[in-house]
């Protein structure tokens, strides 16, 4: 009986924070719950790249995003769908993509990455809106602050892990 209990309370942290490569999201968990939302940010690119095996890159390759761990793809995305009132996630922004035809502008605008009367201009990292009120699916970004400090005309570059959302596992 003992033996069922655990394996019963082991299940349910699996389910909640599950990773193939033993990766600890209970930080990432707390910034979120805590409404910390750009150290959260921040947070997600640095587990995802650990998961991946990537970070000495510092970004993710076609191969890397290909063979992301799928419960550390679905661990990362639940938490912030809970923590964010189903506003921020990639499963939001799977939907958002989809609905734009996968066009990286429109993309960009709807998620409140692209701003400008005029002409859109892909926002610097400092502008991103790091609160509750950001458009849907504005969080998280995928940018690296210290590698890449705006989309500019690296756009579909730096936009390569929305290669994730072609993933059928969100």
């Amino acid at each position: 009986m003992e033996k069922l209990l655990i394996t019963e309370t082991q299940n349910t942290w699996k389910n909640e924070l599950s990773s193939e490569h033993n990766i600890d999201y209970t930080y990432l968990q707390d910034l979120l719950k805590a409404e910390q939302w750009k150290e959260a940010d921040r947070e997600t690119l640095a587990v995802m790249l650990k998961a991946a095996d990537r970070e000495k890159q510092g970004w993710f390759n076609n191969e890397s995003i290909d063979n992301f761990p799928c419960n550390d793809l679905r661990t990362i995305n639940q938490l912030w769908i809970q923590n964010s009132n189903r506003r921020f996630g990639f499963s939001v922004q799977k939907r958002i993509w989809e609905s734009v035809g996968r066009d990286y502008e429109k993309f960009g605008e709807q998620v409140g990455w692209r701003k400008g009367m005029l002409t859109k201009q892909w926002l610097y990292y400092r502008e991103i809106t790091f609160n509750i009120n950001a458009p849907l699916g504005h969080l998280p970004t995928f940018m690296a602050p210290n590698i890449s400090s705006c989309w500019g005309p690296f756009a579909r570059l730096v936009l390569r892990p929305l290669g994730f959302f072609s993933r059928e596992d969100l």
